[in-house]
């Protein structure tokens, strides 16, 4: 049986942990030929443990905890190599940039990043075959449509999985089948695991009869649990009235919101007053384009569907917020170089400090879009619940959705991660979408 997302990371951080003291020990043995003392190791636990929290905060940005780099093994080389070369430059900027700690250990250090960047290696490369399961179980799913094939051929795919898929039955043809023909499906593949849809209206008949088979020895998994687990989003053209109830709260969650305004106003006032520079060579890039304004608002729909107004740098040749109507305003050359380098949404700090945006949340839409969403999609109007925000978990993983305009299909997949957030939000969970953010911006990926 594989072992959860979640669990694999804990896992892989516990062992970079472990890796890191062991390295300092190895550091201070090969430097001096002895075995550490208790005072040797004391004098440097301090700041390398400053180094080694920083390290992994960088080993979250380039991706070396999440689930998709385990299997990866022939990129891990160099990704972990690139890492830690970047790391090292972090920690001699540390020690001989910053001697609060009087302590500038040349030859340990140099150790220390050898003997870590080894040990990290050896590391995930174990742990590559501690999560990946040689012989899988036979599973049969119960359910319909596109996200049973897309669950299906991601969970035969992954080797962190004990059981692969070798059977579905759509819940279409549940009734024509009957349940003889199910138990005999079951017999003949030796099914050991069943993926059922027991949300299905179509599957509810059966259900009775599946919970017979739980003394056979046969496990259970909720479809959607199993789908949200292998995609980090939901499968919203599955879920129900009955799913929101139960899993979407607009309950007071106050130490929850205070953390998160707490963390909104360290990160946004800062890069507020670090990114001033920006507006006088945005203000004589776009007076050298057309001589227009700045600064352009535009309304959004915020928290409970209250209007917002969001400050951003002008990237069009006109200060439309309608953009079903707005078919002549184009982007302009020193406005498409806004947008690519994101410097256009400088000035959403404003609206964060101000405390309409949060640093993470769904991104805020145009009313107009709004409006047709709501119409088009079910179930849209949901992401209105909490406050929205600069980066969101859609961001992440959905780079298709258009910077501007209005596209259905897209923003109903887009959707299907927002409502992940909402269900999952969590101060830890901020913190590593601001992580994963950074790292998207430092490549110019994402939308």
């Amino acid at each position: 049986m594989r072992i959860g997302n979640k669990k694999e990371s804990l896992i892989l951080l516990l062992g970079d942990i472990v890796a890191f003291f062991v390295a300092l020990w190895l550091s201070l043995f090969i430097r001096n030929f002895e075995i550490p003392s208790f005072n040797a190791l004391y004098s440097l636990a301090i700041p390398f443990s400053i180094i080694s929290i920083v390290w992994i905060a960088f080993f979250f940005i380039a991706g070396l905890y999440e689930k998709q780099r385990i299997a990866k093994r022939k990129r891990l080389p160099e990704l972990l190599l690139k890492t830690q070369l970047f790391n090292s430059v972090v920690a001699i900027f540390f020690f001989y940039s910053l001697p609060y700690f009087g302590v500038a250990p040349k030859t340990i250090l140099f150790f220390y990043i050898l003997i870590s960047l080894g040990l990290s290696f050896i590391w995930r490369v174990y742990a590559v075959s501690l999560f990946s399961v040689k012989t899988k179980s036979h599973a049969l799913m119960i359910a319909g449509g596109s996200n049973a094939l897309s669950l299906r051929d991601e969970v035969n795919q992954n080797t962190q999985y004990g059981f692969s898929v070798v059977r579905i039955i759509d819940t279409e043809s549940i009734k024509d089948l009957g349940i003889e023909e199910i138990e005999r499906l079951i017999k003949v593949e030796k099914i050991k695991t069943i993926i059922v849809d027991s949300r299905s209206e179509l599957v509810s008949p059966i259900l009775p009869h599946l919970y017979k088979l739980i003394f056979s020895k046969i496990s259970f998994i909720d479809f959607y649990d199993l789908y949200e687990d292998m995609f980090d989003r939901l499968p919203v053209s599955l879920i129900d009235y009955g799913w929101f109830l139960e899993n979407i709260s607009t309950g007071r969650r106050d130490t929850y919101e205070f953390l998160k305004r707490v963390m909104d106003l360290v990160l946004a006032l800062p890069a507020f007053v670090i990114t001033l520079p920006f507006y006088l060579f945005v203000y004589i890039g776009i007076k050298i384009q057309d001589n227009g304004p700045l600064f352009i608002v535009q309304e959004r729909v915020g928290k409970n569907n209250r209007p917002i107004r969001i400050l951003k740098f002008r990237s069009m040749n006109r200060n439309e917020t309608d953009l079903s109507k707005a078919t002549d305003n184009k982007v302009t050359k020193f406005g498409s170089f806004l947008r690519v380098s994101r410097i256009d949404e400088l000035p959403q700090l404003v609206n964060v400090i101000k405390g309409d945006l949060t640093i993470v949340g769904p991104r805020p839409e145009l009313p107009s879009g709004v409006k047709l969403y709501e119409k088009q999609i079910p179930y849209y109007n949901v992401r209105h619940i909490i406050k929205p925000g600069l980066f969101g978990w859609a961001q992440l993983y959905h780079e298709n959705h258009p910077h501007h305009g209005v596209d259905v299909e897209e923003t109903q997949n887009k959707l299907s991660y927002d409502l992940y957030y909402i269900k999952h939000r969590s101060f830890p969970l901020d913190i590593i979408i601001a992580l994963k953010t950074i790292k998207i911006l430092m490549s110019r990926q994402g939308r």
